[in-house]
């Protein structure tokens, strides 16, 4: 027991001590402050967070240190406490005069590395800083391309503490892609994912295309874009990731996508639920489209334009402040979706603010807002904002940031990244119907106004075309565009034809949305034409020979409900145009129409169907001039040569009056197992043209047919078509072509 009170009373004395060391406190009656040379004391002693009669302990001088250190201003910090006195002793850290790039000759890339780096001139040097910065350059030169550099940091002291930073940056090649994969892509076919992405494989053609080189920032991108695609077609739980694999020597790269596709998932049941003092009967429109996505793939685009379309008959209705959800419930792979609308609190927009727009102007980014200052906040179309600011494709990057204001208000905060806008554009290709090379110049944004123009050139074994167009997509504010384009052709005919003609003319218009998926168009159209024949052409060519000068009106009307415009899978497209004369020497009225339809079948098949119509006629009952007179083109009538079906006076084919034509299509399953660059599909064409002005007896009523099997081949050099087809009707006078081949691209 003695013991017992001996080891306590051992245990209370230590615990008396430990209590007294931790618990000791002390007045501060003076602040000491030695070693600085370039920051007051005052300042010190403000950084130190400590005040004179304040009580302290130890723990209280360990938050002095804290303090002071965080700063970055000091390299080294001793504190002392004795006896009142507190002495805080500082070594300085040096600061920075200046901070150089050397070895850099693109100003992008200087401005790059500068914008990352965190040590600025006049500001504190702090080893660890630096290291980081270091990191920096290597991620950004990682972005732009340059995955091999050589980075060397030389710090030179002046006089008073002073640094100059340099960084000696040897930027090496540029990281090619040599090679594209994907692994996992059971669904889809590597041409296909190919065409999603944004980076490309390296040709030696491709000297303009900066998409040829590793772009960490690229690479991030493509990752978004194949996951939206594949969320698009139904894959829920699709995973992407991606690797890169050097190659050889020359530090050549491959690109591998690793796809996880997981289960395909369809819509079930969708349901909307509206405030009890909505009118049901004016969101019917969203009822069809419930009905017509049942048992369809999975699709976020489709949710978006589900939202919209609830968004905008909302806002008609006077229901402005609205908040709508979207709730998920999975059962096996179905997926029932449940849209809430409810009304929200009325809170209006203060102010927006658009950050980082150093060449677009400000006004071609705020036509694109969908709220203003002074509306009613509606996060649905502040999401839209963000998605028309994207559509432009004037920014790698925009962001939105939602701030809440007093008052009940909130402020939009805009940060966009600029991206090069100008593109400079090569090409050739070669078929069956001969050669064409091509070249032009395109800026999307020209001085930041928005304004689009086009400078480029064609030219094929019978024709020289050169044209210029300017096109403000928001003219004036008015939401509708304005363009205008100069233009000149020559074409030679004279062999198979028996005409030439030279084309020189301008025109101008403008289109806008009417209603949701609806364009139109109007516009003016006005040439200058001169027409030569040769002496083997028939009379009634001859008399056509001569100078023309001809001005229309145009009329367009184009209701797009594709899924998506690049490789549609279902909704179809209508488009009509018609050209009226208004001052014309040859008063030809014209018509066109032609409508797509899209079907998906069997998971990885699509069925095609389109019609094709279009007419000619003189107002003034004269002979249809011969550079108007319709031609079916090759591609909508396969198995026969271009234009030699048809009237035809003498040796010459000399067109028609009328056009009709219809194209069935299918895409068909994988020939060749491994075979991931080459699409299959089977055809069936059927057309006919006819009418003659002035001598009906060339015409001709047969309907020409043809069926056949087509292969699209992405080959090295650009994309490779062959067609074999087999025509089953035709008049005696048409010239078939069972085979048929180009092969193009743009470098």
């Amino acid at each position: 027991m003695i013991k017992l009170s001996k080891y306590l009373s051992l245990i209370f004395c230590f615990l008396l001590i430990f209590c007294s060391k931790v618990f000791s406190s002390e007045i501060v009656n003076d602040i000491l402050i030695k070693g600085n040379e370039r920051i007051s004391s005052e300042t010190i002693k403000m950084f130190s967070d400590v005040q004179l009669n304040q009580e302290i302990n130890d723990d209280n001088l360990n938050e002095i240190l804290k303090n002071l250190y965080q700063t970055d201003y000091f390299k080294d910090v001793k504190v002392n406490f004795k006896s009142g006195l507190l002495t805080i002793i500082v070594l300085e850290n040096p600061i920075i005069g200046k901070v150089n790039l050397e070895g850099l000759k693109s100003k992008r890339v200087q401005k790059k590395i500068k914008d990352a780096l965190s040590l600025k001139q006049r500001s504190s040097y702090n080893e660890i800083i630096l290291n980081n910065d270091l990191e920096k350059i290597y991620d950004t030169l990682r972005n732009l391309g340059y995955y091999f550099p050589k980075v060397e940091t030389l710090i030179e002291e002046k006089v008073s503490s002073i640094i100059d930073i340099t960084f000696k940056i040897d930027l090496g090649n540029k990281t090619k892609i040599k090679k594209i994969n994907f692994t996992g892509n059971d669904f889809f076919k590597e041409s296909k994912l190919k065409s999603i992405i944004i980076s490309e494989e390296y040709k030696p053609w491709k000297f303009i295309s900066g998409r040829k080189y590793l772009s960490k920032e690229n690479v991030d991108f493509d990752k978004k874009l194949l996951k939206n695609f594949y969320l698009n077609k139904g894959f829920y739980n699709v995973q992407i990731n991606s690797s890169f694999a050097k190659l050889n020597k020359d530090q050549d790269f491959e690109l591998v996508f690793n796809i996880v596709e997981n289960e395909k998932y369809y819509f079930d049941n969708l349901t909307l639920n509206l405030p009890s003092d909505y009118n049901v009967d004016n969101y019917n429109e969203i009822k069809k489209i419930f009905s017509k996505l049942k048992n369809k793939p999975y699709s976020i685009t489709r949710i978006s334009k589900i939202i919209n379309e609830i968004d905008k008959i909302s806002t008609n209705e006077q229901f402005e402040a609205i908040k709508s959800t979207v709730i998920e419930n999975i059962v096996d792979n179905k997926i029932n979706l449940e849209f809430n609308v409810e009304e929200s609190d009325k809170i209006l927009v203060s102010k927006i603010n658009i950050f980082g727009n150093n060449v677009t102007k400000e006004s071609v980014i705020r036509n694109q807002l969908e709220l203003d200052e002074g509306d009613q906040f509606n996060n649905i179309l502040a999401t839209k904002s963000i998605n028309n600011i994207k559509s432009l494709n004037y920014f790698r990057n925009v962001e939105l940031e939602i701030l809440d204001k007093d008052e009940g208000s909130k402020e939009l905060n805009i940060a966009v990244e600029e991206k090069p806008t100008g593109e400079i554009t090569a090409g050739a290709g070669v078929g069956t119907s001969g050669g064409t090379i091509g070249f032009g110049i395109k800026e999307n944004n020209y001085l930041g106004s928005g304004v689009k123009l086009d400078a480029n050139m064609t030219i094929t074994e019978d024709s020289i075309k050169g044209l210029f167009s300017v096109n403000n997509p928001n003219y004036k504010n008015t939401n509708k565009s304005f363009y205008t384009t100069i233009q000149a052709t020559e074409t030679n005919k004279l062999t198979d034809f028996g005409y030439k003609t030279g084309k020189t003319g301008f025109s101008f218009g403008t289109a806008f949305e009417y209603y949701k998926d609806l364009n139109l168009g109007l516009g003016l159209n006005t040439f200058y034409e001169t027409i030569e024949a040769d002496s083997t052409a028939s009379t009634r060519q001859k008399d056509q020979v001569g100078n023309y000068f001809d001005t229309f009106v145009n009329l367009k009307f184009d209701y797009d409900k594709r899924d998506q415009r690049f490789q549609p899978t279902d909704g179809f497209r209508s488009n009509y145009s018609v050209n009226v004369p208004l001052i014309s020497d040859s008063n030809t009225f014209s018509n066109t129409y032609s409508f797509s339809n899209y079907y998906q079948y069997l998971e990885k098949n699509v069925f095609k169907s389109s019609l094709f119509l279009k007419a000619t006629s003189s107002i003034s009952g004269e002979n249809i001039k011969l550079s108007e007179r319709i031609y079916i083109p090759s591609s909508k009538l396969r198995g026969f040569e271009y234009g030699k079906i048809g009237p035809k006076d003498g040796d010459d084919f000399i067109g028609g009056n009328y056009a009709v034509v219809l194209n069935f299509s299918s895409s068909i399953p994988q020939l060749f197992e491994n075979s991931q660059s080459t699409d299959f599909s089977v055809f069936m064409d059927v057309a006919n043209l006819w009418g003659v002005d002035y001598n009906s007896g060339l015409d001709t009523d047969k309907i020409r047919s043809s069926v056949g099997v087509s292969m699209d081949y992405f080959s090295i050099v650009g994309p490779l078509n062959f067609s074999l087809s087999y025509p089953m009707s035709k008049d005696n006078t048409d010239v078939t072509e069972t085979f048929r081949f180009n092969l193009g691209t743009t470098f």
